[in-house]
């Protein structure tokens, strides 16, 4: 027998029971100790069998031979071992097991996966033992979950709802978003990021010539309550003038416009900001010096605005929240509500497993509601504080008023076609019935209805001044709900709209019962449902009409806040521009669907993103590196592309090393101010390139030096770095980088500016040395400038080319040959050692600090060598935005650059080369020239 016919016998063998033995011969145990009994039976019988065929022919062999031999003990070990065979075989088909039922007895075709649930479904003579072994095993019951018809019921969906909002908030708009969005969970809520289908560029012209549809309900509103002069006296501490327009600011002040300002910690400034807020000032009442302020942040500010407000206002003192009193409904709402159940008894409930309703609470407890507004917090935490000293009251509004933008052109027409201001009623019970009472009130809002109805003549939303404020109290929108969806239209009129596009709305006409929590409450209690609705408009007499007369109800207090666009820069002025509608809780969807059936888009957090792209303005936390909110933000990015990027397989990963990119997921800004602060404080402009030749040879020294296994602890200081804000010194700055148009167009010189030279130059960098500036990068040729990007400055040879930009040469990986050692090393010691820790390069969970370790192969460890001078190309600053421009139709990024770095770029270069610079993204080794515009 071949070895491989051995080997498959030996391998059958095995799979025999443990009570088949075979004896093996004495002859056949001093030959070989390998084969077993049954081989060596085998063989002899092919033996003789060769014997007879030689000696007597083909036909007269011994049948004998094929038995084994007539010894005693070899024929009593046979019969044992095929009697232990029979009795294996007999108990394994009479043992029952616990994966065996009845119905396998049964034939092929009568077997149904049914019948292991419902004994029924067998035979009669099988049923019997089947209700016996089912009986038999005696297993735990285990409680039975609700059927789906009880889960899709409406209270039962509002529990589980309420419960899966614990850790990420919902909005009012939730599921309408998720069954057509990408859901993403940030800043404690659950937001809807990008829509399912496509619809980049349907997006792009909603925003261009209709209008797009965002839900900003998670930013954060906290308002302020007190005296006019202990208000800004305290806010002043958080702001400064030279950094524009603040709080005291005139036409801010009287409640006609929304105005915008940059907070900083109390007496900080520059240092320290905390990032954009906007502001809405109640108008005043007459005789009265008290005002109420609403200031509306986003949520990843409100952990240290809302600390900073307290201390500046000193409201150390919380107001505990009072018990919610008991709603009672009114009389016609109460005619038309079914009459309600009797509620069970806790003696009717049966033991857990056999029933599927829901057990019923003591008659005693609230009954379960759906959560409206911020209902995750505990009733008892406090969101007022007040001061005993100066009177002001600080209340945290967060999740208490809706806020949705609707930014194009046609925002105003989509308004205008989707409510309707409201209609007086007879006195009732409701707020706006004790509304109508009063004269003046009705006067000042039939003045509200009528700029309201002029904003159909407007052509463009940009037309109107920004920050216009108007209040009104419509009608219910879903009485005018259309059939099926229509596209709002201008309807352009000449007549009366001069004085609304050049002053905007009158002061009076700015206030709004919405300031007052009162009216908020009465509004949300007191909201009739869906259900109530369509079975009003069922006893209509002709179907799809108005309902008449109109339910006391629907009277909605609102807000519309105008949005500006783009007030920048010499092109696509106003682009963006819109309408901020603001809402009391629990009417998101009332307003929300009738909006969608104008023929809006809608948009996500990732069009908020290019919304400010096509804008030229700096995104909250993207582009804020010096706030507490953007320097999370940017933690939280580099942790997540740098777990993406270890997901690749190492041979599919890019490697920056080579390509020149020492920091391809982050930005150490600090490191760029401080690089530059010293290039021009130890030798200026003369010592410049041969201190960058020093500090290469230094780098490739260090490189060359370090190994992957040193393990190296890296404290970071304090940052110093901030971003430049102070506006005179942005206008200087603007006009020494002469801004051009996204085309390369110059502009017009502007008359006034300073003549850069190295005076100016100094006293400028003395105020500003470790500074960073915003900026705009429009590429002069092709190209798609990406994240991260970087800005560097071209040498006097890339100016005189044409066409294309330079070439990076290609770096060499000093980290390779280390790295594949100390994986070889690895290998050699894991089969004795215990397992890799997570920290090794293949590990791709989310890491802290990096070091050599936790690195892979392609990225630069800490602490890394001179980012300015690591390139052939001398480092300015990095992009944060970067994408194709559809507006204007070439790459355009956003990105910030070295005050100290751009100022002594701009002083070296010829006057007709003036804010040329070069664009690299960190896997190309390619340069891309640019233009920088600086636009204030």
């Amino acid at each position: 027998m071949s070895a491989a016919k051995v080997k498959m016998r030996e391998k059958k063998m095995r799979n025999q029971p443990s009570s088949v033995q075979y004896s093996a011969s004495p002859r056949h145990v001093e030959s070989s100790a390998k084969h077993t009994h049954t081989h060596t039976h085998a063989h002899q019988f092919r033996t003789l069998q060769m014997q007879c065929r030689s000696d007597y022919g083909h036909l007269k062999f011994r049948a004998s031979a094929l038995l084994p031999r007539s010894h005693p003990s070899s024929a009593g070990a046979f019969a044992t071992a095929r009697a232990s065979e029979v009795r294996t075989m007999l108990k394994a088909t009479t043992k029952t097991t616990g994966s065996c039922h009845v119905f396998g007895a049964l034939p092929k075709h009568m077997r149904r996966r049914a019948m292991s649930h419902n004994t029924k479904r067998l035979p009669c003579r099988l049923r019997d033992v089947a209700n016996r072994m089912a009986s038999s095993k005696k297993k735990k019951e285990e409680s039975k979950g609700k059927s789906r018809k009880a889960r899709r019921q409406h209270g039962n969906l509002l529990l589980e709802f309420n419960r899966r909002q614990r850790k990420n908030k919902w909005l009012e708009t939730h599921i309408w978003h998720a069954k057509r969005f990408h859901m993403v969970k940030k800043w404690g809520y659950c937001l809807g990021d990008r829509p399912t289908y496509k619809c980049y560029r349907s997006s792009y012209r909603a925003m261009s010539s209709h209008c797009l549809l965002q839900d900003l309900s998670y930013y954060c509103c906290i308002e302020l309550q007190g005296e006019e002069e202990k208000l800004l006296a305290s806010l002043s501490q958080l702001t400064s003038k030279e950094a524009g327009p603040t709080f005291a600011a005139a036409l801010s002040l009287s409640g006609q416009r929304q105005g915008s300002v940059d907070v900083y910690r109390a007496g900080q400034y520059p240092m320290q900001p905390l990032g954009p807020v906007t502001f809405l000032w109640r108008p005043r009442a007459q005789g009265s010096t008290h005002r109420q302020l609403w200031i509306w942040a986003h949520p990843t500010i409100k952990p240290d605005l809302l600390p900073e407000l307290q201390t500046v206002c000193q409201c150390c003192e919380a107001v505990l929240p009072p018990a919610a009193p008991a709603v009672i409904p009114t009389e016609g709402v109460s005619a038309l509500e079914p009459e309600p159940k009797p509620e069970k008894t806790p003696e009717s409930k049966q033991i857990t497993g056999t029933k599927r309703k829901q057990t019923f609470k003591d008659a005693s407890e609230p009954s379960e509601k759906k959560i409206l507004g911020d209902g995750t917090r505990s009733p008892t935490t406090p969101v007022t504080w007040k001061s005993s000293s100066n009177g002001i009251v600080i209340s945290d509004l967060t999740m208490e008023i809706v806020r949705y933008r609707l930014i194009g052109p046609q925002s105003h027409s989509v308004l205008v076609e989707t409510m309707e201001a409201a209609t007086d009623c007879d006195p009732s019970c409701l707020w706006w019935p004790e509304h109508c009472k009063n004269e003046s009130k009705m006067n000042l809002h039939q003045q509200q209805a009528d700029v309201f109805h002029l904003l159909k003549g407007v052509y463009s939303t940009g037309e109107l001044p920004s920050g216009t404020v108007l209040g009104l109290t419509v009608d219910d929108p879903r009485l005018t709900l259309p059939t099926k969806k229509v596209k709002a239209l201008p309807c352009v009129k000449q007549e009366k709209r001069r004085e609304l596009m050049l002053r905007g709305a009158p002061a009076h006409c700015c206030q709004s019962s919405l300031w007052e929590s009162s009216v908020r409450d009465n509004v949300t209690v007191n909201k009739i449902s869906n259900k109530l609705l369509n079975h009003m408009r069922s006893e209509l007499l002709v179907p799809g009409s108005r309902l008449s007369p109109t339910p006391l109800q629907g009277r909605v207090p609102i807000l519309l806040v105008h949005q500006p666009g783009k007030q920048v820069g010499h092109e696509m002025t106003s682009w963006g521009a819109g309408w901020d509608l603001l809402l009391p809780k629990g009417w998101g969807m009332a307003f929300w669907v009738p909006l969608v059936y104008r023929g809006v888009r809608i948009g996500g957090l990732t069009m908020s993103l290019k919304h400010s792209q096509n804008k030229g303005a700096a995104h909250f936390p993207h582009d804020y590196p010096d706030c507490p909110a953007g320097a999370r933000f940017q933690e939280e990015q580099e942790a997540q592309l740098l777990y993406e990027f270890k997901r690749y397989p190492p041979a599919k990963r890019n490697n920056y090393i080579k390509h020149g990119c020492l920091a391809p997921f982050c930005c150490p800004w600090q490191q760029l101010a401080e690089e530059w602060e010293l290039i021009l404080r130890e030798g200026g402009e003369e010592r410049e390139e041969d201190r960058l030749t020093q500090t290469s040879t230094k780098a490739d020294a260090v490189m060359e030096v370090a190994t992957p296994r040193e393990d190296v602890t890296v404290t970071k200081p304090p940052s110093r770095v901030t971003v430049l804000r102070n506006k005179k010194s942005l206008r200087l700055l603007s006009g020494w980088c002469r801004p051009t148009t996204s085309k390369g167009q110059r502009a017009r010189r502007s008359c006034g500016v300073l003549p850069l030279d190295r005076a100016a130059m100094a006293l400028f960098l003395s105020a500003h040395g470790m500074s960073l500036v915003w900026v705009r990068l429009s590429l002069l040729s092709k190209g798609k400038p990406e994240l991260h990007a970087m800005v560097c400055v071209p040498t006097a040879e890339d100016l005189m080319l044409c066409g294309g930009g330079p070439q990076e040469p290609p770096h060499r990986d000093h980290f390779k040959s280390p790295f594949r050692r100390q994986k070889k090393g690895s290998k050699k010691e894991g089969k004795e050692s215990d397992p890799a820790p997570a920290s090794e390069p293949n590990s791709t969970a989310p890491e802290g600090p990096k070091s050599s370790l936790a690195l892979p192969m392609g990225l630069w460890p800490d602490p890394l060598p001179s980012v300015t001078a690591h390139c052939s190309r001398v480092m300015l600053g990095w992009v944060t935005q970067g994408d194709f421009s559809l507006s204007s139709g070439r790459g355009e990024a956003l990105g910030l650059v070295s005050v100290a770095g751009l100022l002594n770029t701009l002083f070296n270069q010829p006057a007709e080369r003036r804010g040329t610079l070069l664009l690299r993204n960190p896997a190309s080794l390619h340069y891309r020239v640019a233009k920088v515009n600086l636009e204030v």
